[in-house]
């Protein structure tokens, strides 16, 4: 495992911990954990996003936190673009993931492990609707 994916889990694990799933019983952490597993094949800096993929938007970790730490700038480029911002749309969000490679394939990913995790009507419908966007981009 390469160290950028390493550091990446380790600051996962970390910035994650106390969280959990909707459920209220599993531990966030097997989240970003699916995400990275169901990626393993692709370069390091697609796992390593994968793994980070909330940490911004969930968590108080910081952009320059993880620069700090040594995350290379193209994973947090990707990290940052799966940030959905306040008062960013839910289409804006999307638009701007498929104009990165890494990011695109993170978001795919993540989206199918919530698929995968009891998800609501609403999130089937919501979530249909962002492959649609991502598969053509």
């Amino acid at each position: 495992m390469s160290t950028s994916v390493l550091l990446a889990s380790s600051i996962a694990r970390a910035a994650h911990a106390g969280q959990f799933r909707r459920d209220g019983v599993t531990p966030y952490i097997t989240h970003p954990e699916a995400v990275a597993k169901s990626l393993e094949g692709e370069n390091p800096d697609v796992i390593a996003a994968a793994w980070l993929h909330d940490v911004l938007e969930d968590t108080e970790v910081t952009i320059s936190e993880l620069k700090n730490a040594g995350i290379p700038v193209r994973v947090i480029e990707a990290v940052a673009l799966l940030t959905r911002w306040d008062g960013q749309s839910y289409e804006d969000y999307l638009h701007w993931i498929t104009q990165d490679e890494i990011a695109r394939k993170v978001k795919v990913a993540d989206i199918q492990h919530n698929l995968s995790d009891a998800p609501t009507e609403k999130q089937i419908a919501k979530y249909g609707k962002a492959l649609l966007i991502l598969a053509n981009r």
